[in-house]
């Protein structure tokens, strides 16, 4: 029976490749921005939410509290994304041959 696993395609994994110190960093930039979303959307859920009812204030028809943690929020969100992946991330070649980074 014939082994279906090529041997000739696998390549032997270099922890000192600079490709992993890339993907290390972009990781850590992911995890800060999910640290920076929770606690936009915690600040603002429960800063203005914890009132009473009675008590809340309202914008564009929904409660201050869930327009801002959510809403101003994802917008919020969307942009830190968009400059941290302009800005901070590098685009990383994905095949075996050894090149220049950029």
């Amino acid at each position: 029976m014939k082994d279906s696993f090529d041997k000739k395609k696998v390549s032997k994994i270099d922890p000192n490749d600079p490709r992993f110190k890339i993907a290390h960093r972009e990781a850590w930039i992911g995890v800060i921005l999910v640290i920076i979303n929770f606690a936009w959307w915690y600040g603002f859920a429960y800063g203005l939410g914890s009132r009473p009812v009675d008590e809340y204030t309202y914008v564009f028809g929904l409660p201050a509290w869930f327009f801002y943690s959510c809403v101003v929020g994802f917008l919020v969100m969307v942009v830190l994304v968009i400059i941290a992946v302009k800005g901070f991330f590098k685009e990383v070649p994905f095949d075996d041959e050894e090149g220049d980074v950029r």
